[in-house]
């Protein structure tokens, strides 16, 4: 009787399976490298009736085992939806163009109609980008509504094809009377820039179809951020728009607000870590309170906003019945005044580079106004009987959002910072070093009594990774290429000052040296600036290792 029970299971769940329409192989971590290697699997595909979608998420597929399924996949003209992300792992960038192209023909050939192509997680650049270029112009993806390709490395080239590939998509659709409405877009983690960006937009303002977009973590700045804004006006049924540690700055903040006016349906917005800054924050603030009516979900975190600014955030969502989260986390308590946006001009140069320029000036423009009103304070006492409020006692998480002396005095030596990842020590110790001034004993002291304070603790710690925290400190001077695209700090002399201070105390490992002075001694543009504390910590590194 148990038996009849488990065989009746086993077939309705057979049946289930069918009637989805979805063959699944995924995450066996099969290494699939031939023909006979996917012998079965491919007896699979032919049997299944009515194949609907496929998974390989997890497996690593060679071109002949590829060239394999694509075979089988040719007759399987109802197919719909491509799981494919994280399939080639291990496999030379060279293999991944020509398996594409086997899948995707495969597919034309068959005539399918696709719903969903997720190849995300595959690390294929722009010629991977290029190895679905055919399928994406083709009939195959005129009926397209989810295209996710996150973490591909597509970068400017990629993003460029796949925009060209979606515009040439939508306008043979259209010819046949059926557009292209893709509604659901990831590409976050691509390098996608300001020109991929830009030209993504186009393509995106030309469908009007979104309903999702993800494209955190791009390196895209003012120009892009306006580029997607204006696009964004034309998918007026956006619900979600994620563009997550991009740099807005003031002027990509406006002009996403202005965006924001025409979208009644979002209910998602993710702008965490965009540099929004006090202006931006408020025009979205104004855009909110006069509109969004289902909004559910508002991410304005560590974008450089005051407290004042933070508030009127506040103010804007508290009419808003759905709203079931909002994060104003790293807000600047501290009114330092807002930051000046980017110049107009210059912007085919670096534009990372504009940014860390712009923080400079305003670190030191927040230092001139602490001093003003401090004067103003003084000057006040003498006036007035009724003493004044006592200023707020900055804190460590201010300090290193917006770095000054006078905030770093009052501040001391800190056991409090969080020394367990080499990255952010590494970023903190720059913070503190930003602030270095050798003619002010004060700050300086300041400056290396902290230093000693942070890397002490983090070398006295045997958990902590040395040399990851070398290799970040290269990477966030400008000296080393990241993968993940970390953008560099403006170089000043006090980075260098105080790097020349701490190879010299008993706490620096000494194997690290010779690492440093490799680096040192190379000409780099982003150390032009600081040439004479350059050739100081170069003489420095060369005497102690001597003396070691």
């Amino acid at each position: 009787m148990a038996t009849d029970i488990v065989a009746q299971l086993a077939d309705s769940l057979a049946k289930t399976g069918v009637e989805d329409g979805e063959l699944s192989y995924k995450g066996q971590g099969r290494k699939l490298d031939d023909a006979q290697s996917v012998e079965d699997m491919v007896k699979e595909i032919q049997d299944f009736e009515g194949l609907q979608a496929l998974r390989l998420e997890g497996n690593t597929v060679g071109v002949e085992a590829a060239q394999a399924i694509a075979k089988a996949l040719e007759t399987k003209n109802e197919f719909k939806r491509c799981y494919w992300s994280d399939m080639f792992t291990g496999r030379l960038r060279s293999e991944i163009p020509p398996a594409l192209n086997s899948l995707g023909d495969a597919l034309m050939l068959a005539g399918a109609r696709l719903t969903v192509l997720d190849l995300s997680d595959n690390a294929f650049g722009p010629d991977g980008v290029k190895g679905i270029e055919k399928l994406l112009k083709s009939s195959a993806c005129y009926t397209l509504q989810e295209l996710r390709l996150n973490n591909c490395g597509m970068g400017i080239g990629g993003g460029k094809i796949l925009a060209a590939s979606l515009t040439e998509c939508h306008k043979n659709s259209s010819a046949e009377g059926t557009p292209l409405g893709l509604k659901v877009f990831v590409a976050g983690r691509n390098r996608l820039e300001n020109d991929g960006a830009t030209a993504l937009a186009q393509a995106f303002q030309l469908m009007g179809s979104l309903e999702e977009v993800h494209m955190p973590q791009n390196g895209i700045n003012h120009p892009g951020v306006t580029a997607l804004a204006t696009a964004m006006q034309h998918n007026t049924r956006l619900r979600i728009l994620n563009l997550n540690d991009n740099t807005f700055t003031e002027k990509g903040a406006i002009a996403m607000a202005q965006a924001l006016k025409h979208l009644r349906s979002i209910q998602v917005i993710n702008f965490g870590d965009c540099l929004v800054r006090p202006a931006g924050a408020h025009a979205i603030a104004e855009i909110i309170s006069e509109g969004l009516p289902i909004l559910k979900e508002l991410n304005l975190s560590f974008g450089e906003i005051t407290e004042e600014a933070a508030l009127a955030v506040a103010r804007a969502v508290k009419g808003k019945d759905q709203l079931q989260k909002l994060d104003l986390n790293g807000i600047n308590y501290d009114d330092e005044g807002e930051p000046e946006d980017d110049d107009d001009e210059d912007e085919d140069e670096d534009e990372e580079e504009d940014d860390d320029d712009e923080e400079e000036v305003d670190e030191e423009e927040v230092e001139e106004e602490e001093e003003e009103e401090e004067e103003e304070e003084e000057s006040n006492d003498n006036k007035v009987s009724t003493p004044a409020s006592a200023p707020r006692p900055p804190d460590v998480s201010s300090f290193l959002s917006f770095p000054s002396p006078d905030k770093l005095i009052k501040l001391g030596p800190q056991e409090s910072v969080d020394v367990s990842d080499a990255t952010k020590t590494a970023e903190a110790f720059l913070k503190i070093a930003s602030v270095y001034k050798e003619e002010n004993n004060d700050v300086k002291n300041a400056v290396l009594d902290s230093i000693d304070t942070l890397l002490k603790k983090a070398f006295s710690n045997p958990t902590f990774q040395g040399y990851s925290f070398v290799s970040s400190l290269l990477v966030l001077l400008g000296l080393i290429k990241s993968e993940d695209k970390v953008k560099p700090v403006l170089v000043v002399p006090g980075h260098l000052q105080a790097l020349e201070y701490v190879v010299r105390q008993d706490y620096f490992p000494k194997e690290n040296m010779a690492v440093l002075e490799a680096f040192m001694s190379r000409n780099n543009k982003a150390l032009e600036s600081c040439e004479n504390a350059k050739n100081r910590l170069q003489s420095t590194l060369q005497r102690v290792q001597s003396e070691s």
